[in-house]
């Protein structure tokens, strides 16, 4: 009867349906969440959510987005570093970088730098957090000296290993005190030796931070899985390969992606220890290195920015093809339950 006051369920009703109901006279009442859905978000939310994010967008605006924007601008002029920028050169300065061999050699040591991390540092990482996984005596000391040299500052890091390692340093004198003088080398000047030592020094500064992380992610893999997998007689190296490195792929994944964005913007170790003259005759130069060398060395600081955009563009664009094509795995779980919700 059209005087009849209903209350109706409309969330699976069209539109068409919805407004003949309205028309004859019946009362319809709306569900909550449609009501909500509605009226959106309301203003005391929006203001919660502004004075909670409102800080950390202005500092990222401030001290991220605007120096890139400012680098790029930068990036078309000859610029000397003060008063305002007059001798504008377009695009002269990025066809220059992308042209010059040193820059493209600086380009191929990092991209040797990102390969050789992830080789090295790796696999003695998961080796070392599969042992200090395991309860024996002095864990915890073993854990804090192996962690000890992240911690130190690259300037120390630097200053010690090239005293150490150059030609009258410590580890020569080691050599020849303990009969072995004929593997006494130039550690640092000798082009074919000196990249491998920079990632021997790279794999004791970093390796570490691996190692801790891929300990928080042991910590996270049920007992009980071992437990059953030992029951049906799996070997220990077996129950590794089938349910703890599989268990540790989203931890090794963050690690790998942290390690390639180090290696592409190292800059600290290489200046330190080999310099801004040595780093590129030795073949330990890296993008950074090069950045410095021919911008604010030189003079030319339009010409500095210039590379410091290239650098970041590379950067971006590797975090994202990362981001991708590895991480797209880790990351849809996350977004389906996010939606389902």
């Amino acid at each position: 009867m059209s005087n009849t006051r209903e209350t109706l369920p409309v969330a699976h009703l069209s539109a068409a349906d919805l407004a003949r109901r309205v028309g004859s006279g019946t009362a319809v009442s709306l569900p909550t969440r449609l009501r909500r859905r509605r009226r959106g978000i309301g203003w005391s939310a929006r203001l919660e959510i502004a004075i909670l994010a409102g800080p950390a967008v202005v500092v990222f605006l401030a001290f991220v987005i605007f120096p890139v924007v400012m680098a790029a601008y930068y990036g078309f002029f000859r610029w000397a570093g003060y008063g305002p920028p007059t001798n504008f050169v377009g695009l002269k300065n990025y066809l220059v970088i992308l042209q010059d061999p040193a820059f493209l050699q600086a380009l191929g040591h990092n991209a040797v730098i990102v390969v050789m991390s992830l080789v090295l540092q790796g696999p003695a990482a998961i080796l070392l957090a599969l042992l200090l996984n395991r309860r024996m005596r002095g864990q915890s000391v073993i854990r804090v000296l192996i962690f000890v040299p992240y911690v130190i500052s690259e300037v120390v890091v630097g200053t010690g290993w090239s005293l150490m390692l150059q030609s009258s340093g410590a580890l020569n004198g080691l050599l020849k005190n303990v009969g072995l003088g004929w593997l006494a080398h130039d550690w640092l000047a000798d082009p074919g030796v000196a990249i491998w030592t920079l990632m021997g020094i790279l794999t004791w500064k970093y390796i570490g931070f691996a190692v801790i992380l891929f300990l928080a992610g042991l910590q996270g893999i049920p007992d009980e899985l071992y437990e059953a997998a030992a029951l049906d007689g799996a070997s220990y190296w077996q129950i590794q390969r089938r349910i703890t490195l599989p268990l540790l792929g989203p931890t090794l994944r963050i690690w790998a992606f942290l390690s390639i964005i180090g290696a592409l913007q190292l800059f600290d170790l290489v200046y330190i220890i080999w310099g801004q003259y040595v780093a590129s005759t030795a073949g330990t130069s890296t993008m950074a290195t090069y950045m410095v060398t021919n911008g604010r060395n030189a003079g030319n600081f339009g010409y500095g920015n210039a590379v410091a955009v290239v650098i970041f563009m590379i950067s971006l664009v590797v975090a994202l093809v990362y981001q991708r094509f590895v991480l797209r795995r880790d990351t849809a779980g996350a977004l389906t339950e996010r939606k389902a919700r």
